[in-house]
């Protein structure tokens, strides 16, 4: 996961906690985890997309209403990503990132959950965050992020604010006594 330092100076991502899904020579893309899009909950969105009428929220699965909607990044912000437990996956669309987590991009993934047949764990991101060639790596070396494992309790903790100190306690950094400013040794 990438962590923002306290200094980023783009508002899009202050405090943000990334969890980086592809990294290669072509570029980074990843998903913020913590931060709260404007569509508030799964079944709103559900109701937004017309996947269901609006009488129908009653009927769905209880864990529906605790699946939260985040603002996963500025790139293709009208896109749905789910970041979900490998435990659901759909043929030529759910793509493995590790062995406890997977990302699907499709209505069916948002279908099955709302049917009660989706995956254990899952947060639905409108967009993402998308770096060019080499950007990323560039922003690390000008101190714009950290990184830290990859924590599913963190992942898929619906405490979004405390995400960002809890990332940063996994690499040993207390907030409080971390500064702005970089240094170079």
């Amino acid at each position: 996961m990438l962590v923002a330092m306290p200094g980023m100076v783009d508002e899009r991502f202050a405090r943000s906690v990334i969890y980086l899904c592809a990294h290669s020579e072509d570029g980074a893309m990843g998903i913020v985890v913590n931060q709260p899009s404007q569509v508030r909950n799964f079944p709103d969105l559900l109701v937004q997309l017309q996947i269901i009428a609006p009488q129908e929220r009653i009927s769905l699965p209880k864990e529906t209403e605790t699946i939260q909607v985040l603002q996963g990044g500025p790139v293709q912000t009208d896109r749905g990503f789910v970041l979900h437990s490998s435990d659901f996956f759909i043929d030529n669309s759910t793509l493995p990132i590790d062995d406890g987590v997977s990302l699907t991009a499709t209505i069916d993934i948002l279908r099955a959950i709302a049917s009660g047949e989706g995956p254990n764990q899952a947060l639905l991101a409108l967009g993402y965050a998308g770096w060019d060639p080499g950007q990323l790596e560039n922003e690390i070396q000008h101190n714009g992020w950290l990184n830290c494992p990859a924590d599913p309790a963190i992942l898929f903790d619906t405490d979004l604010e405390s995400k960002y100190a809890r990332a940063l306690r996994l690499i040993g950094i207390d907030l409080a006594r971390l500064s702005s400013a970089a240094g170079h040794a």
